[in-house]
């Protein structure tokens, strides 16, 4: 059988890393990547500079028109019975910065629709093509691990990314299939273009960053080895662990305490 890899938010960051690494074989033998982003010329350039087949898909995942047309590539491309998805890659999405009352209510309305909602659509479109083995891995952040004043909207969908993909992984690995929830620091990708206000980088920088290509190849791992959770940078996984044990406020305390003690710096 053929097997497809599907990756959202492809045209750029995230995404276009985990289209480079499948390329090279990241993942195993895959033998179609489909692109998925709004970006036409984007994809089809990165089509152009990708050596495994692949299929390019102009969708923008908070328009329901997107799934039927996804539903019906997958339908006919699986007609057959010879081709099936190994891999699915949600990472997709975007934040923006500012109080909740500031970020406005369209764009905490979207940032729901595309982090959130997208991200279970997808997994409800592409479930009747997976196998045993195939995996997915959804994109979280350490920012869903904590409520984040600032962020509100965009830590609170990344919370909801991660609960619901230990949960399915939870469902599904009684049939083989895995799902990984990649917990990675703030990336210098896109996301930094349109993030808000110059005090939001100051807010994120409490944590640092970390590269695109490291989190990609450490998620690409632990989604083989079936592990529900990745966080890729060393300091985070010691975070992680005991944000696990300690109370959501005092973590929250230790947070703006960090804030006001680093020394201001600007993200180039």
């Amino acid at each position: 059988m053929r097997s497809i890899a599907i990756v959202t938010g492809a045209s750029s960051g995230v995404g276009r890393e985990f289209v480079r690494q499948l390329d090279a074989g990241g993942a195993g033998p895959i033998d179609e990547i489909w692109l998925i982003a709004r970006n036409q010329d984007k994809l089809a350039q990165i089509a152009v500079e990708t050596t495994t087949v692949t299929r390019v898909f102009p969708l923008d995942l908070t328009d329901p028109a997107a799934y039927y047309t996804l539903g019906d590539a997958l339908s006919d491309a699986t007609d057959d019975g010879k081709l099936y998805v190994q891999l699915l890659v949600n990472s997709a999405g975007f934040g923006t910065a500012g109080t909740f009352a500031e970020v406005g209510a369209d764009a905490n309305a979207q940032m729901v629709r595309l982090n959130c909602l997208a991200t279970v659509q997808m997994c409800s479109i592409v479930l009747p093509y997976l196998r045993p083995g195939s995996r997915i891995i959804n994109l979280a952040s350490m920012a869903g691990t904590l409520p984040l004043p600032g962020f509100a909207t965009y830590s609170a969908t990344k919370a909801f990314v991660l609960n619901f993909s230990r949960a399915l992984d939870e469902e599904l690995s009684e049939v083989g299939i895995r799902v990984t929830a990649v917990c990675p620091k703030w990336m210098k990708t896109g996301f930094f273009d349109h993030l808000g206000p110059r005090s939001a980088y100051e807010s994120m920088m409490v944590i640092g960053t970390e590269k695109p290509e490291a989190a990609v190849r450490k998620a690409l791992v632990a989604s083989t080895l079936g592990r529900p959770v990745c966080v890729p940078s060393p300091d985070m996984k010691a975070a992680y662990a005991l944000l696990q044990i300690i109370p959501t406020a005092l973590a929250m305390s230790s947070m703006r305490l960090l804030e006001i003690c680093m020394p201001k710096k600007h993200v180039k």
